[in-house]
């Protein structure tokens, strides 16, 4: 963990920048999969997943908990992925943890250049 700087974690995944590569790209890792995405981008997926909830579970579904039954768009128009409501909810706590972390670091990397 020495080459990355830790945004946000929790327990589906992690989100991280790279310490000796200079981009305003934030890794975010979930299940198997890993993006790299620009705060515009993570806005954009919390979007995608509000869109996501409306869907809802099947109806007579018992394992609505834990069953892959909602499409989750991602920010590229050529990736989905199949989730479960309680991924949904890990995944949006990941995001929108990321984005305030992301968000208040840059507002006091402003203040203290004043």
């Amino acid at each position: 963990m020495d080459g990355i700087y830790k945004i946000y974690n929790n327990d589906i995944g992690i989100s991280f920048r790279w310490r000796e590569v200079r981009s305003n790209l934030t890794q975010i890792i979930f299940r198997d999969t890993g993006f790299h995405l620009t705060t515009e981008e993570i806005e954009l997926f919390i979007d995608k997943i509000c869109d996501a909830k409306v869907q809802g579970s099947c109806v007579s579904c018992e394992a609505s908990g834990s069953c892959r039954s909602l499409l989750l768009q991602t920010p590229s128009d050529k990736v989905s992925m199949a989730v479960s409501i309680s991924e949904l909810s890990q995944i949006e706590d990941l995001l929108r943890g990321t984005l305030f972390q992301i968000r208040m670091n840059n507002y006091l990397n402003d203040l203290c250049k004043n």
